[in-house]
């Protein structure tokens, strides 16, 4: 191969400066460019009033989407700095706009806490947007600053007077960027319900001036909640039968590791919605704080099941699966510096924070269960029943094994069995009652078809929990019929398929 000159040198090395590392690769900042990078753009906006409610310095955040299609969003927080930087020797307005990493969260001294992308949220906006305007009422005056594509256009300027403070940012999403621009009100809907929620007392009104409604009022929504937590997991657990109190459990605890706040309670269902936060954000790959939480709830109710006597002394401890049973919890921590895994904040991975939320759970679980003796024992019950329905459901899954597929020592007593051995060349036709039953056999290819008689209405698996469903005689007949083994232990090519069979007899 003949040898090219290489050009490779100084010249060849970019540098992004400024807001243009952000247009070049957004998705590293807002996670995409679809509808939910969208979306975040919103989010950190509003995390920045969020920011200034923690504080204590403001209670109120507006969110309006335009008519053409821009976004607004409006605190009566202290508003944005508007001096000179003192390194900068810029307004501090446009630092915070077009200067990554700019912002009251670094220094020490501007927040305790903060939620948004580690300080760069705002000036993120700016860069993904053709178009921001943003107003500032501070110190008597109303002070306005725009930027077109993340830059500045002109000085700021004073245009009015306000007895008022707080901030206005409105932005236009780039349409070249984002594969939508169209802002969905019942995803902002949404995450505001959830950010008043996570935020007792302050009110977050929504409004979408694209959409009038029929009496003529602008669509809009208001969120305010002076329980906080409390009212979250009430609202989770609407239409829901409750196991306990009809009030749910809280507790709180400050350290210096940062603050905690829990709630929790239990329904008849079967299965767990655990919500973890940290600092407002929804860290859905959950992190220390959920096992800090989980390790704790899972200690305590076993202690408790054990002083009760509803485990005896050879009985196994209860599982945390059979203790999350029907669990609605809300965990949200809030910290100095937290530190998270992605740019996105999916995952919490402060370790300092897991010994907190150990403490408070165990502490503040524990002094509930002794002071609501009631509540207390139908919980741990509820925790034991699902405990022995794991254990019958793993008796019923062995009964149900086959151990080779149409091995006749072992169906189902009702099966008219077939003669070929390989499932990929059977079928099993269901049918209802011994009647129908007689008919199928004498019409059927014995090499090959195989007919079982179900008798009476099958029961609905969708509803009735594992346990239920496995001790139906009619289910465990037609699990052993396929032979592919369930949950777990499921083996669609058993039954001739590559882990289910489209026509939905589970036999190829």
């Amino acid at each position: 191969m003949a040898k090219t000159e290489s050009t490779y040198s100084g010249k060849d090395i970019q540098v992004l400066e400024g807001l243009e590392a952000v247009r070049k690769r957004p998705g590293m900042y807002i996670g995409s460019t679809g509808p939910r990078g969208l979306h975040h753009l919103v989010w950190e906006v509003v995390d920045n009033s969020v920011d200034e409610a923690l504080g204590g310095f403001c209670n109120k955040i507006d969110v309006t989407i335009n008519e053409d299609g821009s976004c607004t969003v409006e605190d009566n927080g202290r508003g944005i700095p508007v001096d000179k930087h003192p390194k900068l020797k810029i307004p501090t307005l446009e630092v915070v706009l077009t200067v990554l990493h700019a912002g009251g969260k670094f220094g020490g001294d501007g927040y305790k806490v903060s939620g948004g992308l580690h300080g760069v949220g705002v000036s993120v906006v700016n860069a993904l947007s053709t178009d921001v305007k943003v107003q500032v009422r501070r110190d008597g005056q109303i002070y306005e600053m725009n930027f077109r594509d993340g830059k500045t256009v002109g000085k700021m300027e004073v245009i009015g007077k306000s007895k008022t403070t707080g901030t206005t940012v409105t932005f236009w999403p780039d349409a070249e960027i984002f594969e939508t621009v169209d802002f969905d009100y019942e995803t902002l809907k949404t995450h505001l319900r959830q950010t008043a929620f996570l935020n007792k007392g302050i009110k977050i009104t929504l409004k979408d001036l694209r959409k009038v409604e029929e009496s003529g009022e602008v669509k809009q929504d208001c969120f305010q909640f002076n329980n906080g937590l409390l009212d979250y997991a009430k609202w989770l657990n609407e239409g829901k039968t409750v196991v306990g109190a009809a009030t749910p459990i809280y507790f709180e605890a400050r350290g210096e590791a940062g603050e905690v706040d829990v709630a929790l309670q239990w329904n008849e269902s079967y299965s767990e919605n655990t919500l973890s936060f940290a600092n407002n954000i929804n860290t859905v790959d959950g992190g220390t704080h959920l096992e800090g939480f989980r390790n704790a709830l899972t200690r305590t109710i076993n202690d408790y099941a054990r002083r009760q006597g509803i485990l005896k002394g050879k009985d196994e401890n209860l599982t945390g699966e059979d203790i999350r049973e029907g669990l609605t919890a809300i965990v949200s921590v809030r910290l100095h510096e937290p530190q998270f895994e992605g740019q996105t904040k999916t995952k919490l991975g402060n370790t300092e924070i897991r010994g907190l939320v150990q403490t408070a759970v165990t502490k503040g679980l524990a002094e509930y269960l002794e002071e609501h003796p009631n509540p207390a024992k139908a919980i741990t019950k509820k925790a034991a029943q699902a405990a022995k329905a794991r254990a019958a459901a793993r008796k019923a899954r062995e009964a149900t094994r086959r151990k080779g597929v149409l091995d006749g020592a072992s169906m189902p007593g009702k099966l008219a069995d077939c003669s070929i051995k390989d499932p990929a060349l059977t079928e099993l036709s269901i049918v209802e009652g011994d009647s129908a039953g007689g008919s199928a056999k004498q019409a059927r290819e014995r090499s090959y078809q195989a007919i079982l008689p179900l008798r009476g209405k099958i029961l609905n698996v969708e509803r009735a929990g594992l346990s239920r469903s496995l001790s139906s005689e009619t289910i465990t007949s037609l699990i052993t019929a396929i032979g592919t083994g369930i949950g777990d232990e499921y083996a669609g090519d058993k039954a001739g398929t590559d882990g289910g069979d489209e026509a939905g007899d589970g036999l190829g």
